[in-house]
């Protein structure tokens, strides 16, 4: 399911969560899915919640962002390098993502502001997505895991 607009209900997809997992001086993201786009979506809000409170992020600018991987680990990686970017690029923090995956291509918006240090006291500073437990598996039918640690 795909459509412009940031999602306006978690449940259009079904049950999606996303967690932090401890992994040293990181932290690892994983996110989970009725589908591999819901777990991507679900695994960058997880980088989000360690950086600041993704709920009160007003939505107000769309990025968009595309990749293609030859295997869905390293898709996974390009997608969470490339919000790492945007967000330093743009000084943007993401608060909802759209992720279509066709293949080994991936087709994204992530939605934002531009990051408010008073507003959104950011925790950490994310340097970029790692080798670190990466994987991208579907755990039984219709449970997608993304996964990675993230340098911090």
């Amino acid at each position: 399911m795909s459509h412009d607009g940031p999602p306006n209900d978690a449940h259009d997809r079904g049950p999606a969560y996303w967690e932090h997992f401890p992994h040293g001086a990181d932290i690892g993201i994983r996110g989970f899915g009725p589908t591999l786009a819901a777990a991507f979506e679900q695994a960058a809000l997880a980088m989000t919640a360690a950086v600041t409170d993704p709920a009160p992020i007003r939505l107000e600018h769309a990025v968009e962002i595309e990749a293609e991987a030859a295997k869905l680990d390293l898709l996974f990686l390009d997608w969470i390098n490339a919000l790492v970017f945007e967000m330093a690029d743009r000084q943007m923090v993401f608060g909802a993502f759209t992720v279509t995956i066709d293949g080994r291509r991936l087709q994204a918006k992530a939605f934002g502001e531009h990051v408010s240090r008073a507003r959104h006291a950011p925790a950490v500073e994310v340097k970029g997505a790692t080798f670190t437990e990466l994987a991208v598996v579907e755990d039984r039918p219709g449970l997608w895991r993304a996964q990675c640690v993230i340098d911090v």
